[in-house]
C-alpha cells in the first residue's frame, strides 16, 4: 500500500492511497466463492451455484461492497501511519478501477489544530454566587398560588390582576378588524397577555360598558395590518373576574405530591427544587464565562471549517420556526460567534486532555437523578439514558464541560461576585 499526503489548507489534507488490484480481486473471488456456498437461486440446489451465475447476478454489487470494505479498511491503516486526526468521514474519489495493477483513490479531510500553550493562569474569571433565601421559596410559593389562581365575576370596574372579556372592533384607514361584528378576546390586566395599551384602556371598566379609544398596537402585533399603527377601537365589556388564591395549607401541598400535606416537608421540597435550578445555572454563567474568556484569549486559533459552518446552522436554526431550513444570509450572520464556539470547544477539550481530567461518576450519577427528578416517572428515565449511549455520551460531555469550567476558575484569577437567586435566574432584571 502507497500513501502520500498533501497539505491543500490550512487543517485540509488530501490523502491519496494506492493499494494492489490484485487484492481487491482477491477478496472478490473469495466473496463469491462464499456467495455460492450460502446463496438460494432458483433452479440449483443450494451450495451449487456455479461462481458465472453468481458473478452474472451479483457480481457488480459484491466488487462494490469489496471495493468499499477495503476504502475503509486502507484508510484506518494510512490515518494511523500517518499520525493523522481527522475531524469527521472523509469525502472519499476514486474511479475503482485498476490502473498499472493498482487501484487508487483520495481521501480530502480536515484534521484537528494543533494547539497552543493555555496558560489559563492569566484569565480573569467572574465567578458568580448565590444561595436560595427563605425570601425565595415564599415567593416562589406565591408564584405557585397565582398559577393556580380562580377567577370569580364581580360587578365592580376592572382592576390590574382582573380577568376582562370583551369584544372589539378596530379601524385604521380604510381597515376594518374584523370586517364584521366584533372580535371577542380576554385578558388578565397588567399580566402582559396582550399589551400595555390594551389593558391600560380595560382598566376601570365594568360589564356592560361600551367604549372607544385610540390603541397604539405594538410592532409585533400577531395583525400585520395592524401592527405598529394607531387605531380607533370599539370596545364592549362582557365581564369582570377578580382573581381568588387558594391558601397555603395542607390541601394545597397535596397538589404538589406532598401526600401528608405537611407544609414544613412541602417548604423543603420547595427549597431543594430551587437549589437544583440555581446549582444548574450557576453552572451554566461559568461555563459561559470561562469559554468566552478562552476563546477571546486565542482568537486566532486555526479551526475546522466544517466544525463553524455546523455550528453555524445549528446557531441560525434556533431563529426559524422548528422544521424550517435558515436561509444562507442567516448562517453567514451566525458565522463569527460560531467560530468563537467551536474554538472555545475545542479549548476546553484540550485543558482537559492536558490536566488528564477523568469524568466524575459521582456527578454523573447526580446530575442523571437532577434530570430524571423533573418527570413523572424518573426511573424510566434513568434507565433510558443507562440504555441509550448517545445521551449517556451527551450527559458525560455536559458533566467534563462543568469539570474544566471548574478546573480553570480554581487555576485562573477568579473574583466571586454575590447575587441574590433573583439575578441568577432572571438576569435581565439585574
Amino acid at each position: 500500500m502507497q500513501v502520500s499526503v498533501e497539505n491543500v489548507g490550512s487543517l485540509e489534507r488530501k490523502l491519496t492511497v494506492k493499494f494492489p488490484a490484485e487484492r481487491f480481486e482477491t477478496q472478490v473471488s473469495a466473496r463469491i466463492a462464499e456467495m455460492g456456498r450460502t446463496v438460494r437461486l432458483k433452479g440449483f440446489r443450494p451450495g451449487k451455484v456455479p461462481a458465472t451465475v453468481i458473478k452474472q447476478r451479483f457480481g457488480e454489487q459484491v466488487r462494490g461492497e469489496v471495493l468499499s470494505d477495503l476504502i475503509g479498511s486502507t484508510l484506518r491503516e494510512a490515518v494511523e501511519q500517518e499520525k493523522l486526526q481527522p475531524i469527521a468521514n472523509p469525502a472519499i474519489n476514486t474511479t475503482g478501477r485498476p490502473e498499472n495493477g493498482e487501484i487508487a483513490y483520495t481521501a480530502t479531510f480536515e484534521i484537528m489544530p494543533a494547539f497552543p500553550e493555555i496558560d489559563v493562569s492569566t484569565l480573569e474569571i467572574h465567578r458568580a454566587t448565590a444561595e436560595v433565601t427563605d425570601a425565595d421559596i415564599d415567593r416562589m410559593l406565591e408564584t405557585l398560588r397565582l398559577q393556580r389562581r380562580s377567577f370569580e365575576e364581580v360587578e365592580r370596574a376592572s382592576a390590574e390582576g382582573d380577568f376582562v372579556m370583551f369584544e372589539y372592533a378596530a379601524v385604521t384607514g380604510d381597515y376594518r378588524f374584523p370586517a364584521e361584528g366584533q372580535e371577542r378576546a380576554g385578558s388578565v390586566l397588567g399580566s402582559g397577555t396582550l399589551f400595555a395599551a390594551l389593558d391600560e384602556a380595560l382598566t376601570g371598566h365594568q360589564a356592560g360598558d361600551k367604549f372607544d379609544a385610540e390603541i397604539a398596537f405594538p410592532q409585533d402585533f400577531r395583525n400585520e395590518q395592524l401592527a405598529g399603527k394607531t387605531a380607533e377601537v370599539n370596545f364592549h365589556v362582557i365581564k369582570v373576574q377578580e382573581p381568588k388564591l387558594p391558601e397555603i395549607d395542607g390541601e394545597f401541598a397535596k397538589l404538589f405530591g406532598i401526600e401528608d400535606g405537611d407544609l414544613e416537608t412541602f417548604r423543603k421540597e420547595v427549597r431543594a427544587n430551587l437549589e437544583r435550578e440555581l446549582k444548574a445555572a450557576l453552572m451554566a454563567r461559568l461555563k459561559s464565562e470561562v469559554a468566552e474568556k478562552l476563546a477571546d484569549a486565542h482568537g486566532e486559533l486555526d479551526v475546522p471549517k466544517m466544525m463553524v459552518q455546523a455550528e453555524a446552522r445549528t446557531l441560525a436554526a434556533g431563529s426559524v420556526p422548528q422544521g424550517q431550513q435558515p436561509p444562507p444570509q442567516l448562517i453567514d450572520a451566525a458565522m463569527p460567534m460560531a467560530r468563537k464556539r467551536v474554538i472555545a470547544g475545542l479549548l476546553m477539550g484540550e485543558v482537559a486532555r492536558k490536566q488528564e481530567l477523568k469524568i466524575d461518576r459521582k456527578r454523573i450519577a447526580e446530575q442523571l437523578a437532577a434530570i430524571a427528578s423533573t418527570y413523572e416517572e424518573p426511573e424510566q428515565v434513568i434507565e433510558l439514558y443507562n440504555g441509550d449511549p448517545q445521551l449517556m455520551s451527551g450527559l458525560q460531555n455536559r458533566v467534563m464541560e462543568d469539570q474544566v469550567a471548574e478546573w480553570v476558575a480554581e487555576h485562573a484569577r477568579t473574583t466571586r461576585h454575590d447575587l441574590s437567586f433573583d439575578d441568577v435566574m432572571r438576569p435581565a432584571n439585574t
